[in-house]
């Protein structure tokens, strides 16, 4: 597919013959006439990995390599109190999400790579804290997967809340696929869900089940990267890599099993096969597929008027090909897909945020915004 957008902007270009349309041709073809442009706004960042923004406009940013920083006025400031951060790999402090009632209860829920346990290594970690002059307190571990490890792969993590105040979070399979995954009785290769406060919802689909880990929502998993809240339907969707080829986003549903590594899209690294099926009875099959992998790392829709003419696709990150992608949707199947801003760097993270400009963040650059300009 052509690409029509360059690093610095994106030029949709309408017809020649605009002045012969109708005044509704016209209105139709005017949202696709906008120039786009990308203004770093937090520079100098390694690798941000999650990125929120508080009420007085302020972000806090995580860096994977164990930073956590706020960004306010223009002046970066460490945020201290963290816990250990082991840094392993794609492990490290990764995603960050804020309460849904955060103005009056001041949680902030956190992702990371942990050492706790009793193995050498580490696995991922929930953490909720309060933010105090620059200082997390009232720390609260809501969640600690097991076993530890010392593998470096498919940590995941992405966090979120649905519109019932359940939350969210993913686990990669940790580099074990022929075990995790597929085992309701070990972490990891998994989506979760729990209470606000780390306690397990009691309609949680596998509640009842045996010796099964019951914080687990869906299973199947390989490395879910990306993780995003529908604002109109209000269910969960996540990206996630698949090896070789088989990236996928799926819409999250309570028990379902997610096929990884019994189906898939996608082979080995090497170029050999692990499967050689891509569907079976009582396996989801993914919303959408990427061959080749993009290496899709964050995502988010699209609901603000800045940008009519993105409103209600989903913008995703591509670290491998160093672009943001766009989906266009259709009752739920993806119509159409456009690269943006192609060579701006390993795109980590895109959020819409509360003023309604979509930011991204870039490995070895830091948080750009996304100015549409008539």
């Amino acid at each position: 597919m052509k690409n029509i957008f360059s690093l610095l902007s994106i030029i949709l270009i309408s017809c020649m013959s605009c002045a012969q349309q109708t005044e509704s041709e016209v209105k139709a073809e005017t949202p696709d006439n906008i120039e786009y442009t990308t203004e770093v706004i937090v520079p100098d960042l390694n690798i941000p990995w999650g990125m929120i923004f508080l009420p007085d406009g302020s972000m806090l940013i995580t860096e994977k390599t164990g930073e956590l920083i706020h960004f306010k006025n223009g002046t970066k400031t460490s945020i201290e109190g963290l816990p250990e951060i082991y840094v392993r790999g794609q492990g490290g402090l990764m995603d960050i999400k804020l309460h849904p009632d955060y103005k009056n209860n001041g949680w902030i829920y956190i992702s990371y790579a942990s050492s706790e346990g009793n193995e050498d290594g580490g696995n991922t970690a929930i953490l909720r804290a309060k933010l105090n002059n620059n200082t997390l307190v009232e720390q609260q571990l809501l969640y600690k997967a097991d076993p530890n490890t010392k593998k470096g792969q498919h940590w995941g993590s992405r966090i979120e809340f649905d519109n019932e105040g359940y939350l969210y979070f993913s686990i990669g399979d940790r580099g074990n696929r022929d075990v995790n995954p597929q085992d309701l009785t070990r972490d990891c290769g998994k989506i979760y869900r729990l209470n606000d406060d780390g306690s397990i919802p009691q309609d949680n689909p596998f509640i009842n089940t045996v010796n099964a880990k019951t914080s687990i929502y869906s299973y199947g998993h390989r490395n879910p990267q990306g993780m995003i809240k529908n604002p109109i339907t209000g269910a969960i969707w996540v990206n996630e890599h698949g090896p070789r080829g088989g990236d996928e986003i799926n819409i999250i549903q309570k028990g379902k099993n997610f096929g990884w590594p019994v189906i898939s899209y996608g082979i080995n690294y090497s170029g050999t096969t692990f499967t050689d099926i891509t569907h079976k009875d009582g396996m989801e099959q993914p919303l959408f597929y990427w061959v080749p992998s993009i290496a899709p790392s964050g995502m988010t829709f699209v609901s603000s008027d800045i940008y009519p003419n993105w409103k209600g696709n989903v913008l995703v990150g591509s670290l491998k090909f160093e672009y943001i992608e766009r989906l266009v949707l259709e009752n739920n199947e993806v119509i159409k897909r456009e690269k943006l801003f192609e060579g701006i760097g390993r795109v980590r993270n895109v959020l819409e945020a509360p003023d309604g400009y979509i930011y991204a963040a870039i490995e070895g650059l830091g948080i750009v915004k996304i100015i549409p300009e008539n």
